[in-house]
């Protein structure tokens, strides 16, 4: 039996997420209040005693031409994977929201491990079919992550299992004298402005400053920005998220001067001993490439998250349920001509920045 989340039930839904294993802060309310474009939609679905056992939050936003709605549930369902009967539930629901709202697609993009067969066999029999979105970053989220299991971990056994380079590095920073502090938004300028040059080194488009500032404002105590600091200036940043048992290392900048000082090394060491204050099970590094081939542009990424010593995970990537194959067409070819006319149109803006 499902029901929508409102006022009367949204503390519930809430509780259910932020405890649940496979609870996501892309699927608290916390997270649609970052997404003001987009309208928010969640179902939860109870058990025989009345309790929550699954739930699963959509993002609903009207499309440009095809002039029908895109449903984006990032990071769900929230549910014991093995429990069929909720699973159908939650994707019928799905299907319900998808036809009264006339979208065109329910896109899903699962926490869960490309190993467990039997769960993208369940998607595949609700009739959603992989998109396959390549080895680097062409999906939504990434598809290839590092996670750091603490394990119950102190700080010291910790440290004890990253690389020996990499703790190298982490004390060189230090002794070096760079800082880091945890800022508000005072810091948020200095940060969007070494995100660009960051951005344009490695060409990738940024967010605006306000964005970040939105983020550190919706999502309160959740959310935190490290900056760091040589001699009193700013020098690199990073934006993490703290939401039930895990740590999510969201945004990183570091500027082109100073890099030698290692202030890198010295912030992912810093939100992993907040994911080791805050009890939790995982630090997430979030994206790297599938592609680990010491050619491929993106393998310094890969060594760096590499060298703290996490697990390489492959998700089951991003499933498609449409409902309208023309309409699908048009929205995802358009879609991608828009990233990558955006992509070039910010690289020749931010050029020499």
């Amino acid at each position: 039996m499902t029901e929508f989340v409102n006022h009367t039930n949204l503390d519930a839904y809430e509780a259910f997420v932020q405890s649940h294993p496979k609870g996501h802060f892309s699927q608290s309310s916390l997270w649609a209040k970052q997404k003001p474009a987009w309208r928010w939609k969640a179902v939860i679905c109870r058990d025989g005693q009345g309790a929550i056992c699954g739930s699963i939050a959509f993002l609903i936003r009207r499309m440009p031409i095809v002039r029908r709605n895109m449903l984006y549930a990032c990071r769900g369902p929230v549910c014991d994977l093995d429990d069929r009967k909720t699973f159908h539930e939650l994707m019928g629901a799905a299907k319900r929201i998808a036809q009264a709202e006339r979208a065109y697609v329910i896109k899903i993009d699962p926490d869960v491990p490309s190993s467990d067969t039997e769960f993208v066999s369940m998607l595949e029999q609700e009739g959603f079919v992989c998109r396959n979105t390549g080895k680097n970053f062409e999906a939504i989220q990434p598809r290839y992550v590092f996670r750091l299991y603490l394990d119950g971990r102190d700080e010291e056994a910790m440290l004890a299992s990253f690389h020996q380079k990499w703790r190298y590095n982490i004390r060189l920073a230090t002794r070096k004298g760079v800082e880091v502090r945890i800022c508000g938004k005072e810091m948020v300028p200095d940060f969007a402005r070494i995100m660009v040059e960051t951005g344009v080194r490695d060409n990738f488009a940024t967010r605006p400053p306000e964005y970040f500032s939105a983020m550190l404002d919706n999502l309160g105590e959740h959310a935190r920005l490290y900056m760091a600091f040589y001699e009193g200036k700013p020098i690199a940043g990073t934006l993490a998220v703290h939401y039930g048992d895990k740590v999510w290392y969201l945004y990183g900048a570091s500027s082109n001067e100073h890099r030698n000082l290692m202030p890198n090394y010295l912030l992912q060491w810093r939100m992993i001993q907040w994911a080791i204050e805050t009890n939790s099970r995982v630090y997430d590094f979030r994206g790297v490439s599938g592609d680990v081939s010491e050619d491929n542009p993106h393998y310094g990424l890969f060594r760096f998250k590499q060298g703290f010593g996490g697990e390489f995970t492959e998700f089951v990537g991003e499933f498609d349920y449409v409902q309208s194959k023309l309409a699908y067409l048009i929205a995802e070819k358009g879609s991608l001509a828009y990233k990558t006319l955006a992509a070039k149109l910010y690289m020749l803006k931010n050029r020499g920045k």
